[in-house]
């Protein structure tokens, strides 16, 4: 999972460089760096976390920012920032992908955090 977020982090600086340079695409082009690294960072932080709250906290984290980077994808979509905006689509695509994936895997650790409590 860690070398998917990265290349996806890699996939939305890719993108936000390719943005046009006016204030309204500097200003995506940032959130997209801000919010589309952000997800494979807290990840990393998930991975090292002090308990099974604090690991269900980071993984909320990196569904907000994931969240967060759709939003981004499909603004520079419908303006269009870019010059053939559809490519973008299998990006959209990989953003769903690791939303659901994160959102299963809050779920399981919910549910295996309740099951250990009960015992």
């Amino acid at each position: 999972m860690e070398d998917r977020l990265i290349r996806f982090s890699i996939r939305m600086l890719s993108i936000a460089d390719l943005l046009v340079k006016t204030r309204a695409g500097n200003h995506i082009a940032g959130q997209l760096e801000r919010c589309g690294t952000s997800s494979a960072f807290n990840n990393g932080e998930a991975q090292a976390a002090e308990s099974p709250d604090d690991f269900i906290h980071k993984l909320k984290v990196v569904l907000k920012e994931l969240k967060e980077t759709r939003v981004c994808l499909k603004i520079i979509v419908l303006k269009p920032f870019l010059e053939n905006p559809e490519k973008i689509n299998q990006d959209i695509q990989e953003c769903n992908e690791l939303i659901a994936i994160f959102m299963k895997s809050i779920q399981t650790a919910s549910k295996n955090k309740d099951l250990k409590n009960k015992k």
